[in-house]
């Protein structure tokens, strides 16, 4: 199988080629700007997304079975370039499905996310709700939503997706009004202390990155015929954020972390749902978390202990 992913030098677009190069699949890495270190398992090619005819001759020289969409601005980078996120994230995904059906992409996997909730939702909160995000994110992803909702009835384009929590990794935090949660765990392992912009009692969904790159591979491989809609609510687990802290400080001794709010970021994580009700994704294509918080604590200290000594010894 042959996978280009855009945004792939991000979060998730690390893990995931590792994922998919270990199931032998071709990987067609592309970002606007090609990391210092790329993963050297898949071919890197500069691509941005906002350019509609490099993306559609992307697509025609590659001819991937699988695009996945992964290049965005994240909510709180969002909020500071407003016009950049709109940009990258409405047009993007705009010339990126139309090069899909232009080419005769096989599949198409959009990345969406809690931002495009808005207050005063119910907890868990459903896939079918109004959706009235408070942020330029939120308001480029409900467009992206509704647009593969378009292309997949008007021009049958096999397009799916996932609306994703906040999303933890071993990997630098990249923007996101989640980031907080990681940076836990970041900044715990090498400084063994961190002030987070949110308030103590701040929950919002959130996901252990292992779990989230699975997500991606288990719905691009779902049959078409099982699917009745394009993009689902998934979830792992919604913690706040100094119960994140004192998991943390089961496995970081002496972790010290303060909580001093930043206006901006905590109203954008006051609207966001505390937790999100993923029934339809667990019927339909079989979706369930394998990690709790407990369980991502123990994996991801470990691994980030193992990336600082691998640096150390690098100097």
């Amino acid at each position: 199988m042959k996978v280009l992913i855009t945004g792939a030098g991000g979060q998730i677009g690390r893990d995931l080629i590792k994922a998919y190069a270990a199931e032998g699949a071709t990987i067609i890495a592309t970002d606007a700007r090609l990391p210092e270190a790329a993963v050297a398992v898949a071919s890197w090619h500069r691509l941005d997304v906002t350019e509609a005819a490099a993306v559609e001759q992307a697509f025609a020289e590659h001819k991937p079975d699988l695009v996945v969409h992964l290049a965005a601005i994240l909510s709180a980078t969002g909020e500071t370039n407003h016009i950049a996120a709109y940009n990258v994230n409405q047009t993007g995904t705009w010339n990126v499905l139309e090069a899909a059906r232009k080419t005769g992409a096989p599949r198409v996997l959009f990345t969406s996310t809690i931002a495009v909730f808005g207050p005063g939702l119910p907890d868990p909160t459903p896939d079918d709700v109004p959706l009235r995000p408070t942020t330029m994110y939120g308001v480029t992803k409900v467009a992206g939503e509704l647009l593969c909702d378009y292309f997949r009835g008007k021009f049958g384009l096999d397009v799916r997706g996932v609306r994703f929590p906040g999303l933890i990794s071993g990997s630098k935090p990249g923007g996101g009004s989640s980031d907080y949660a990681v940076h836990i765990y970041y900044d715990g392992v090498r400084t063994g202390r961190y002030q987070a912009f949110c308030r103590a009692d701040t929950r919002i969904p959130l996901m252990y990155m292992p779990d989230g790159v699975r997500a991606l591979r288990e719905l691009a491989a779902a049959p078409r015929e099982r699917l009745s809609r394009a993009i689902y609510n998934i979830a792992a687990f919604s913690p706040r954020a100094d119960e994140i802290a004192a998991s943390a400080a089961t496995a970081i001794a002496g972790l010290d972390v303060t909580f001093v709010p930043d206006p901006m970021r905590q109203a954008i994580l006051d609207s966001w749902p505390r937790a999100l009700d993923d029934s339809l994704a667990r019927r339909e294509w079989g979706w369930a978390p394998r990690y709790d918080l407990a369980a991502m604590t123990r994996e991801l200290v470990a691994e980030l202990r193992q990336t600082l000594a691998t640096s150390s010894q690098n100097k």
